[in-house]
């Protein structure tokens, strides 16, 4: 792993983990086009989503702290057994609704291999997969105003967004433009839809982690040059800390549309080159 494609890949993961563009998409890319097969790509990944899961901590740290305090008096009413007899404030509401966001996730699991293998080996599948990205990014800047806070989020609101996050396991599918168009759908305020993406996505970031060192393990993967890593992790956390603030300002200014042309753009792009490659 060479320093300058560590601190490129933390710049693209740091970026596109957080503004609506797909994390995924563009790693792959980048690694497609440009650059890099080493035998250490897992290993790297994992700790650049460790980056850009520091940089949500760092963003939220003040609602993340509410949560875990809430989480403990949770834990706390379940051994007393007065867990489902206590009235759910905005915390402990989130916290139930995140749950059910993340349960949708786990039937799905089993197929992301499978659909990262077909994205990587047909790159115009990639493509029509920015268009569809662009085209819920453009209807869900459209749609009718919510007034939905934290504590206003039903069931039906957490599995419409766990739906959009799920259909984010395809490369080309951004995970935080999918999570915040589906709570702007659900009619959450534009600041709740960001925040409730956003750390919505740390049990999803840590899951991947995890599948992601497991499987470099069972690949026998090499760990070589410590400090390139370092490096990628470290430019993924500064930069995502900027995306993050970046999307928060945009979504409340009703300029999210940027994200929508741009990636039109992009995955117009993808698939006029591939047409041409298998012309020519």
């Amino acid at each position: 792993m060479k320093l300058i494609d560590a601190i490129i890949q933390g710049i693209i993961q740091g970026f596109t983990e957080f503004l609506p563009v797909s994390s995924s998409g563009h790693l792959a890319l980048y690694q497609h086009y440009f650059g890099s097969s080493d035998e250490s790509g897992l290993f790297f990944s994992a700790i650049l989503h460790l980056g850009t899961l520091l940089a949500t901590f760092i963003a939220f740290r003040k609602d993340i702290i509410a949560l875990i305090k809430e989480l403990g008096v949770m834990i706390c009413d379940l051994f007393k057994g007065k867990l489902f007899k206590t009235k759910m404030n905005p915390q402990r509401r989130m916290i139930v609704m995140l749950i059910v966001s993340c349960l949708v996730l786990v039937p799905c699991v089993p197929f992301k291999s499978l659909v990262e293998d077909v994205s990587e080996k047909y790159m115009i599948v990639l493509g029509c997969l920015f268009l569809y990205t662009s085209a819920i990014l453009f209807l869900s800047d459209r749609c009718v105003k919510g007034n939905r806070t934290i504590g206003d989020i039903t069931c039906k609101n957490a599995l419409t967004v766990g739906i959009f996050q799920a259909i984010a396991l395809f490369p080309g599918v951004s995970r935080s433009g999918s999570t915040i168009a589906g709570g702007l759908f659900s009619g959450f305020t534009r600041e709740t839809a960001v925040k409730y993406s956003f750390i919505l996505g740390i049990p999803t970031i840590l899951a991947g982690c995890l599948l992601e060192f497991k499987d470099a393990v069972d690949a026998s993967e090499s760990f070589e040059n410590p400090g390139a890593y370092f490096v990628g992790f470290l430019v993924s956390a500064v930069v995502g800390v900027c995306a993050i603030k970046m999307v928060s300002w945009l979504v409340k200014s009703n300029k999210f549309t940027i994200f929508s042309i741009y990636t039109l753009i992009l995955g117009l792009t993808v698939i006029g080159y591939e047409l041409y490659q298998r012309i020519a």
